[in-house]
């Protein structure tokens, strides 16, 4: 017979996995909704389907180190199990309340890491592995779409130009009574080959995000052994679709969260880059935060952008001489020096700007085409990073507290 408190963990795992398909979806599949390639209803299908799949594979890595291997599975008792996941329910409440997407991943490591901590009974090493990447990983997102941003993106910006057409993307035909999609009389070829890629860059999307959430709402529950790995799999996949069918509607409103103020082409190297490092990460069992990747590729594509004003060869000599000519895009409009000076400020109306024809060199961009508004809300930046690390410590001290004084872990 199933306990009232194995119900209340369930419960508390299926509110997780549903808020984590609520978010997920509207960054994996807002770029196609907004692009009119699919409807909701078919992004929240595509997204249970790609998200139950990447935790199914990629995913059990992840639950294996949060069930087992951070802290030994015997202190994962039923109590302290439902105790780690109302932390993880507590940060998603929190976040949404300040309306940033909190890390699930760090959040939940904290909370388990608190809980080691408490019992005297934690894997450093591990820990260690895992806040490495936290601090690699960021930095890497940044520096691999801030290269493409000064140098490959308004090349792509020209070959993937998607200019779409009235009217629907797809006619159905029918043979016998069979409907079958064919392409708009309408639609052409560049936009149907770029549609689709919207679609296949989102499934890609959400299958990172099932690799990488999975475990979130499940590994202390698969680590106490109430329920099997695989029953955790499909328990998290069906809470995460459940979300995506639901409240991912309104985000997906919005065409996802962050990524709604980028040009579609920009939201898709976000995407990749950001689902590519997070799968990885999930292959070598990393707990790890999409939104955080996400974010820093957002600000790195848009900081290569700017960037795009100036040659390295003029900075270089600018520098040398003591020369203020040179402009890196964020002192355009005459603004005073600033401790950040230097370091370009990142607007996603710098990425949003009318592609041209033909792709100016770098030093010969006009800073005013890439400056229409700023682009990088320092201020804003601050409180979402803040948020980032505030989350998971609050999460950690407040686990290691309820461990240390009630040691429901014995």
């Amino acid at each position: 017979m199933i306990s009232l408190l194995l119900l209340v963990g369930l419960g508390v795992a299926v509110f997780v996995g549903f808020n984590i398909g609520g978010s997920s979806t509207g960054v994996a599949f807002g770029p196609a909704v907004g692009s009119r390639v699919v409807s909701k209803t078919g992004a929240g299908a595509l997204m249970a389907a790609f998200a139950l799949l990447g935790g199914w594979t990629v995913g059990r890595n992840v639950v294996a180190t949060m069930g087992g291997q951070i802290v030994p599975s015997s202190l994962f008792t039923l109590p302290a199990s439902v105790g780690v996941l109302f932390f993880v329910g507590l940060a998603l409440l929190v976040s949404n309340l300040f309306g940033v997407p909190a890390s699930t991943s760090m959040t939940a490591v904290g909370a388990i890491a608190g809980l080691g901590v408490a019992a005297g009974n934690i894997d450093w090493g591990v820990m260690g592995r895992i806040v490495s990447w936290w601090l690699v990983a960021p930095i890497v997102a940044f520096w691999v779409c801030a290269v493409v941003g000064r140098y490959v993106y308004p090349y792509l910006d020209v070959w993937f130009r998607i200019d779409r057409s009235e009217g629907p993307l797809f006619e159905y035909g029918r043979v016998a009574s069979i409907p079958y999609p064919v392409p708009a009389a309408d639609t052409s070829r560049r936009e149907l080959v770029s549609s689709v890629l919207v679609v296949v860059i989102g499934c890609y999307m959400a299958f990172s995000a099932g690799a990488s959430n999975v475990a979130n709402a499940v590994a202390p529950l698969v680590g106490s052994d109430a329920i099997t790995m695989n029953q955790g799999v499909f328990l998290a996949g069906g809470a995460i679709a459940l979300g995506a069918f639901t409240i991912a509607r309104r985000t997906l409103d919005t065409v996802g969260n962050d990524l709604t103020d980028l040009p579609l082409l920009a939201a898709l190297i976000v995407e990749v880059v950001s689902a590519s490092l997070i799968t990885l990460l999930s292959y070598l069992g990393i707990p790890a935060s999409l939104a955080v990747s996400a974010t820093m590729c957002i600000v790195g594509l848009g900081w290569g952008r700017a960037t795009r004003t100036v040659r390295l060869s003029d900075a270089a000599t600018a520098a040398v001489r003591g020369s203020e000519t040179a402009d890196t895009g964020d002192a355009a409009d005459g603004d005073e020096d600033t401790p950040d000076a230097g370091k370009p400020k990142v607007s996603v109306n710098a990425l949003a700007a009318e592609p041209a024809d033909e792709v100016r060199k770098i030093g010969e961009e006009d800073p005013a085409d890439l400056q229409a508004a700023d682009l990088f809300d320092p201020e804003a930046t601050a409180r979402v990073v803040m948020l980032w690390i505030l989350t998971p410590s609050i999460s950690a001290v407040a686990s290691f507290l309820l461990f240390r004084f009630f040691p429901i872990y014995q």
